[in-house]
């Protein structure tokens, strides 16, 4: 019988992770499954973003494994994680947008890097904007964009290639409590329609 479909899509287990002076993470375990939203709650320098940085292999862990989507990822060779990094969608702390391009161009970048037809780029951004209830602010540039709404163009773009697993670094962080609501709802509407795995 096929047991892959219980197996959780991230498993930490016995993470240590430290940077010369001492471990930061010790002995970190935790498993989300699929469809679910974990939040992961601690104070500034606690290894919430380390956390984030380990599930999308862009560290890998000083002892103990990371497991995302059924690989072991501190096994994997940097070309393997390059492909595997495709089937993530990452949300930086400040949205991190690239200034010179607008609100439209952010959203595609991804699917431009991937050779995707501009047909199909224009009704995938729109729909991730859409989603976002951003169509309006398409051919805006991120300057002219309040922090609530920049926020919201970086999840867009994180969406946009459709990845079952998307993680989140502090994404209300510095944002008013009505928008920090509704950064939350987008989150939750994200894992309700389309059964997105999420670490908050």
């Amino acid at each position: 019988m096929d047991e892959s479909h219980n197996e959780p899509v991230i498993s930490f287990a016995g993470v240590r992770l430290g940077f010369g002076e001492g471990d930061v993470l010790r002995g970190v375990s935790f498993d989300v499954a699929q469809g679910e939203t974990k939040v992961l709650v601690g104070e500034s320098g606690s290894g919430k973003t380390l956390l984030l940085k380990l599930a999308a292999g862009l560290l890998k862990p000083g002892a103990g494994s990371v497991r995302v989507l059924g690989s072991d990822l501190g096994a994997m060779r940097e070309r393997d994680l390059l492909k595997f990094r495709r089937q993530i969608g990452f949300v930086f702390q400040e949205g991190a947008l690239f200034d010179s391009l607008s609100v439209a161009e952010n959203v595609a970048y991804r699917l431009n890097e991937d050779g995707v037809n501009e047909a199909e780029i224009d009704e995938r951004v729109r729909e991730a904007l859409h989603f976002v209830e951003l169509e309006e602010a398409i051919d805006k540039m991120p300057a002219e964009l309040s922090g609530g709404m920049r926020r919201r163009v970086s999840i867009a773009r994180a969406l946009v290639s459709r990845p079952p697993v998307v993680l989140y670094d502090s994404p209300t962080a510095g944002l008013d409590p009505v928008t920090a609501q509704t950064i939350i709802t987008l989150i939750l509407r994200l894992r309700d329609a389309q059964g997105v795995t999420a670490l908050l």
